[in-house]
This record gives structure tokens, C-alpha cells and sequence, in this order.
């Protein structure tokens, strides 16, 4: 019987498990990483950090970079395609007590690729060697990327820029079969992902797009052979996906939370949110976690309306204490 879910090694780390959790922009904060660790990802990650901001020391970008000392093993993010930064980078990172450093060649938002960072880079694969290599001769922690299948449709280099991170000595590269002028629309290819790890010699191949519980998990190990996969946006509002996934791949059953368990997670939320943020973040950051939770209920805008239109800690607080009143609705 094959077997899906086992240690994976990463150069000197050896990870638990193949199953990871994304880096996510604007998501994956303090909280969210202590909510995730909680149900031992094999790997997961602070939310990407600038190299032009790390180099400067800005307060804000070490702020992203919180972490406690029981949330072993996490990774850092880079973003940027700047050679000569790289370098300096890595070692902040590992000097930091990071386990594993992730270059970012898949963002696809505007203002991160206007200066060819991000999935920018999928149109200089060179730079991405030599943002890797620096990287790598900087750090003894492993060293990995992810990119997307391509710029476009009409340039789909996923197996060209994996022979380059392998040649660059990263020990992993992450592929979302989406090109990054799709973004998150449409659906990913995850043939792109099987080609890549056709392609490899001894680097990891991690498959990640449309995985969102065991099923699909089962699938892209079965069509594309990938070593591992990266769970991105269904991890918002389930921090408990890895236990569906891996009960699933096991022993053929998917873990889905009760409704006590669920309202439960949200609270342990919410309290991790309100010790980290001030008071104002903390209504900001609740009302995007509340409806991360809330997108489980069937008629459950009232809720939602109620969340986002919340201005106090004590408002927010009083709409989970009531959260009973969303029972009804609960799938």
C-alpha cells in the first residue's frame, strides 16, 4: 500500500512529515503560525519578509518574523531579486533561529512584481540561481523556493527554473500549477508539477494549488509524485486541515471538527490575537479571522455583517460569546 504521508529530510532538517503550510501575505501572522502549530504541519512559515526592509532593519518587517521557541520547525520567506542582498539576508534569517529559508517566486500581486520580485522573477530564472546560490553559500539551514508554472501560458518554465534552483543547491522548490497571470483563478495544472519532478535529480518537488483536503491530497501524489504538498488558502479558518488530510491519507477518513470543537478553535484564535495585537488591530484582525471561520455556515451573513461592522475589543468579544446562535447553520 503506498504511503503518502512520512518524514521528509531537507539537507541537514528532517521534517516529521511532507505536509506544510503556505506562507500567506496579510494571513499567516503570529496568531495564525501558533494556531498552525498546534496540529504539527511537517513545515510552515512566517509570512514573507522584503530583503531591502530585513537589510534595513525595519521594525515592522521583524515584527513578521515573531516567533516562540516551542514552533520549531518554521521557515522564513524572502522577497526580492536583488543578488547582493541575498546573502546578508540568509544569515539574518539563520542567526534568527529560522530552520529552513524560502525564496518567494510566486507572489502575484502588482506591487511586488513591478520590481521583479516575487513571481517577477519567473522571468529572469538566472537571477533566481544566483539569489539561491548567495543564499546558500551564506547559510548552513536549507535553502528552497517556490515558483508557479510560469508568467503566463505562453511561458510555462517550471522545469527550467527547478533544474536551476537544483543546480543552485536549493534542497526543495515548491510549484503552484497556476502561472501568475492567473493568480488564484481558474484551476491549477498539476501536470506541470508531475514534469517538474520528472525533471529532478535530488531536489524535493512540493505540489501546491486546489489542495484542500484528503481527496485532492490523494490526487496530486498519485498524478504528479510530488515529495510533499504545500496547503495554502484552506488553511484559513482550519487550522486543523493537516489532521483531515493526514487521516484521510492514513486511514481513508477525513477529520472534520464538531461544532464545540470549531467555536472552541476560534476562541483560542481570538485569545492568541488579542495578547499580540493593540486593541485596534486586534478588531481589524478579527473581523478577517471571523469570517475565515464563518465561511463553514450556511446562512451565516448576519454574523459576518455583525464581525465586520464590530469597533471594540468588547463588541468583538460579545459576538463570540454568542457565536452559539450560528449552531443552526453549522455544515
Amino acid at each position: 500500500m503506498k504511503k503518502y504521508v512520512k518524514p521528509l529530510t531537507l539537507g541537514s532538517l528532517t521534517l516529521d512529515n511532507n505536509v506544510f503550510y503556505a506562507p500567506l501575505a496579510g494571513c499567516s501572522d503570529y496568531p495564525f503560525r501558533k494556531m498552525s502549530s498546534i496540529y504539527r504541519p511537517g513545515l510552515y512559515f512566517c509570512e514573507m519578509v522584503k530583503m531591502d526592509a530585513l537589510i534595513r532593519h525595519d521594525p515592522n518587517t521583524y515584527r513578521l518574523l515573531d516567533y516562540d521557541k516551542d514552533m520549531h520547525p518554521i521557515g522564513a520567506q524572502l522577497c526580492g531579486s536583488k543578488p547582493k542582498l541575498a546573502a546578508e539576508c540568509g544569515k539574518i534569517l539563520e542567526d534568527l533561529g529560522f530552520d529552513s529559508i524560502d525564496l518567494n517566486c510566486g507572489c502575484p500581486v502588482d506591487k511586488v512584481t513591478k520590481d521583479g520580485s516575487g513571481s517577477g522573477l519567473l522571468k529572469t530564472p538566472e537571477i533566481i540561481g544566483e539569489i539561491l546560490h548567495e543564499i546558500k553559500k551564506a547559510v548552513q539551514i536549507p535553502v528552497t523556493v517556490k515558483i508557479r508554472a510560469g508568467w503566463d501560458s505562453n511561458d510555462i518554465n517550471a522545469v527550467q527554473i527547478t533544474k536551476i534552483a537544483e543546480d543552485a543547491g536549493a534542497a526543495a522548490i515548491t510549484i503552484h500549477g497556476r502561472t501568475r497571470v492567473q493568480a488564484y483563478k481558474g484551476f491549477a495544472d498539476w501536470s506541470v508539477i508531475a514534469d517538474c519532478k520528472k525533471a529532478a535529480k535530488n531536489i524535493k518537488v512540493i505540489g501546491n494549488g486546489d489542495i484542500t483536503c484528503g481527496e485532492s491530497a490523494k490526487k496530486i501524489f498519485d498524478e504528479t509524485n510530488c515529495d510533499g504538498i504545500l496547503i495554502a488558502r484552506a488553511t484559513m479558518g482550519a487550522p486543523w486541515v493537516i489532521k483531515s488530510i493526514t487521516d484521510f491519507l492514513e486511514y481513508g477518513q477525513n477529520f472534520s471538527p464538531d461544532f464545540e470543537s470549531y467555536k472552541t478553535t476560534l476562541q483560542q484564535h481570538m485569545d492568541y490575537t488579542l495578547n499580540y495585537e493593540n486593541n485596534r488591530r486586534f478588531v481589524l484582525s478579527m473581523r478577517r479571522i471571523g469570517c475565515w471561520y464563518l465561511k463553514k455556515f450556511k446562512n451565516a451573513k448576519q454574523l459576518r455583517e455583525a464581525i465586520n461592522k464590530s469597533k471594540t475589543v468588547e463588541e468583538i468579544k460579545k459576538i463570540f460569546d454568542e457565536f452559539d446562535l450560528a449552531k443552526e447553520s453549522f455544515s
